[in-house]
């Protein structure tokens, strides 16, 4: 379409006069965003600078003045144009850790993370199982003990008293450990006699051994084995409910951190019917699921960008809210455990040596400080080796030794962590660490200094996947509720830019989409959103209370608010 109106291009700040090239320069910032067009014959993008005069001084250097607010006096031809409104636009933002299926399952499952006592939680469960009479199971997930003023795990007898005719199967927020009733217990056939599986843990009752309820890490899969599998018309269904949720927090793009073979022809079926409307880099449950899926290597760019099989998750330990995180010294708060190692030190590099032969990206969960000294031992014989650009990633890296800190920048690692983990787990992690082994906790700051690349992400469905509330995590370290005053362990901030970049190029190139996607620049994809203020100016308070209006992605409209 033409116009001769006077059209403006994408402003981020007032003009200045610089020392400056007369070429375009990427901008990544957020902008009030007008149109775009084309210029003295040439293509502009979104918050591109134009030289719009230049001098020379007497010295023969020239300097240039420039301007991110373009004048078009002239008529001028779109291939369209887009009125912002006075919006703010930013690129798409990036969740490096998440799980997708997971999350669409939440939502369409029980759901428990409002509870804020074991009462309330079964109240709801009984309501639930009350309003769904004709499902088999009773399943859902998001229960947190440590939110409840009861601080112990549930029990067995406690579901059975709102549940008492079909199983119950709920995984605790943390998804390292389960709740189940006697009938869930019965169909796995867990007993007294049943032994704990390597790895995992299953709570007894005192005297007799009997299972209390609540099984721990790999003792989840006993249970889980027995649940019925979704029908791939269930799972088409979570990841449209996924993409919506995603969609409407400005996520564009998501690591997906455990994609079974039944996940991948999911995300599949969506690309071959047009109905794939976020991006994802995958990483394999396991080296079973990676190999039948990608075979020989990773796969390719599938589907403009939208789909790629990277590497495979791996684990090491469990969460700590479980007491599963391997930690070098016991639990302040559980002097007889130290945590679960889920794969021991041999079979974790012959793992990563399987991945690492065919050239897939190895990401190895890691919460405990012995599992991440663990990782990095690893990480370190495996770099002499498979050389080459690896990224070996990093999960979590929630508790670090401070003496292991300074191993993150070597062999381009890659510390995928999460913000939001921090303001929730704060209170928790004292307890189960005690005061004098905070220092390396989510040390976001000092991990980034050893020379580490960092990516930011929610772990969703742990945590609720919205990149305003972990950006306002990250650069003050409190709560929506501003506690604590000043910010937890405040040293391990990181700046409002550095955040940023965690949640969009730092994502991209952990997931080797670097120069694909992640940036507002020519020759990435036009992956951008739309939000009602200004996120680089916004106090942390606010910044938690951006509200996304619209999302593109690849040029095009995918949501919109309504």
């Amino acid at each position: 379409m033409k116009t001769s109106k006077t059209a403006l291009l994408a402003r981020s700040g007032d003009n200045s006069d610089l020392a400056f090239p007369p070429v375009a320069d990427a901008y990544t910032g957020a902008a009030a965003i007008g149109v775009s067009g084309v210029y003295a014959g040439r293509r502009l993008t979104l918050g591109e600078r134009v030289m719009t005069g230049s001098w020379r001084h007497a010295d023969g250097t020239r300097s240039y003045k420039w301007s991110r607010w373009v004048t078009f006096e002239r008529e001028m031809t779109f291939d369209y144009k887009v009125d912002g409104k006075g919006q703010f636009l930013i690129p798409g933002l990036i969740d490096s850790h998440g799980h997708v299926m997971g999350l669409g399952f939440s939502a369409l499952t029980l759901d428990l993370t409002d509870t804020r006592s074991l009462g309330e939680a079964l109240a709801k469960i009984a309501a639930y199982a009350k309003a769904h009479p004709d499902r088999a199971w009773i399943l859902g997930r998001g229960w947190n003990q440590e939110l409840w003023p009861e601080k112990r795990f549930p029990t067995a007898a406690e579901l059975d008293a709102v549940v008492p005719d079909r199983p119950v199967w709920l995984t605790r927020v943390d998804g390292h450990a389960g709740w189940a009733n006697s009938q869930a217990l019965s169909a796995a056939g867990v007993t007294a006699a049943t032994r704990d599986p390597a790895g995992g843990k299953i709570e007894r009752l005192v005297p007799g051994g009997k299972p209390a309820g609540v099984l721990v890490d790999t003792a989840t899969d006993l249970i889980d084995s027995k649940v019925p599998a979704p029908r791939p018309e269930d799972r088409d269904m979570a990841l449209a409910k996924a993409q919506d949720i995603l969609l409407a927090k400005g996520v564009t793009a998501i690591a997906d951190m455990g994609t079974t073979i039944e996940d991948w022809q999911a995300f599949r079926r969506a690309g071959d019917n047009g109905s794939l409307r976020i991006r994802i880099m995958s990483y394999a449950a396991g080296v079973d699921n990676m190999s039948l899926i990608g075979g020989p290597g990773p796969s390719p760019w599938l589907y403009d960008d939208k789909l790629r099989l990277n590497g495979v998750k791996l684990y090491v330990d469990g969460a700590l809210g479980s007491r599963g995180a391997s930690l070098k010294a016991p639990y302040a708060d559980a002097p007889g455990t130290k945590g679960l190692r889920i794969t021991g030190d041999t079979q974790l590099k012959n793992l990563m040596s399987r991945a690492a032969l065919d050239k897939f990206q190895v990401a190895v969960h890691a919460i405990g400080d012995e599992a991440n000294m663990a990782v990095l031992s690893a990480i370190e014989e495996m770099s002499q080796t498979y050389g080459g650009d690896r990224r070996w990633r990093i999960e979590h890296a929630q508790v670090v030794d401070p003496a292991d800190i300074a191993r993150f920048g070597k062999h381009g690692i890659i510390a995928s962590m999460q913000p939001v983990h921090q303001t929730s787990d704060r209170e928790m992690a004292e307890k189960r660490l005690g005061p004098a082994r905070l220092a390396g906790a989510y040390a976001w700051k000092s991990i980034e200094a050893s020379g580490a690349r960092i990516a930011f992400g929610s772990d969703v469905p742990v945590e609720a996947s919205d990149p305003f509330d972990g950006w306002a995590a990250a650069i003050s370290r409190t709560g929506a509720d501003g506690q604590p005053l000043g910010g937890w362990q405040p040293q391990e901030r990181v700046s409002r830019e550095e955040a940023f970049a965690a949640y969009t190029a730092g994502g991209a190139y952990a997931g080797f989409a670097e120069g694909r996607f992640g940036r507002l620049i020519a020759g990435e994809r036009a992956d951008f959103v739309l939000v009602d203020r200004d996120p680089f100016l916004a106090a942390p308070s606010e910044l938690r209370q951006t509200k996304v209006n619209e999302v593109w992605l690849n040029g095009r409209k995918v949501w919109q608010a309504k």
